[in-house]
């Protein structure tokens, strides 16, 4: 891997199933040392995380770093808020994508861009129920035509 390689540790997969996703941000993260030590291991979970804007910055909720193990005295909450990293203009930007009705920050994967941890963030509107109905439609629609066009450049019909 080279200094910028991007190594993917965990992806939020409910997020995609609950949530339309509007826009994507990229977001440093403020972590201990322990915990990004339990990350490189892949003791995270970001199944019910979310993002709140109050006093100007952004905090992750929710989000599950395992305690590492070989840590003592020094490993943190495994549920603490933990400081997300943007600049002033783009959390400004986002509180008021917030503000509207319907939307959430919600992480959407944590990556090592190199030697940084990072989190996708992303500006999402809820699904109903009939639009995740509708989507798990369209990708069996979608698997079915892909297993046909399969079968069928085999010579298997």
């Amino acid at each position: 891997m080279d200094s910028q390689g991007v190594k993917i540790v965990a992806k939020n997969s409910k997020a995609y199933h609950d949530y339309f996703v509007e826009e994507k941000y990229e977001a440093g993260i403020a972590l201990s040392g322990t915990e990004v030590k339990s990350i490189r291991l892949g003791n995270v979970n970001l199944k019910d995380s979310f993002c709140i804007v109050k006093d100007g910055q952004m905090h992750v909720h929710g989000m599950h770093i395992s305690p590492y193990e070989k840590g003592n005295i020094f490993n943190k909450d495994p549920l603490r808020p933990r400081r997300l990293l943007l600049h002033r203009r783009e959390i400004a930007r986002l509180f008021a994508r917030v503000k509207q009705d319907g939307y959430a920050l919600v992480p959407l994967s944590l990556y090592f861009r190199g030697s940084l941890v990072k989190v996708e963030v992303g500006v999402c509107k809820g699904k109903k129920l009939y639009d995740k109905r509708a989507s798990a439609a369209e990708r069996d629609a979608k698997r079915e035509m892909d297993r046909t066009r399969k079968s069928r450049a085999s010579g298997d019909y």
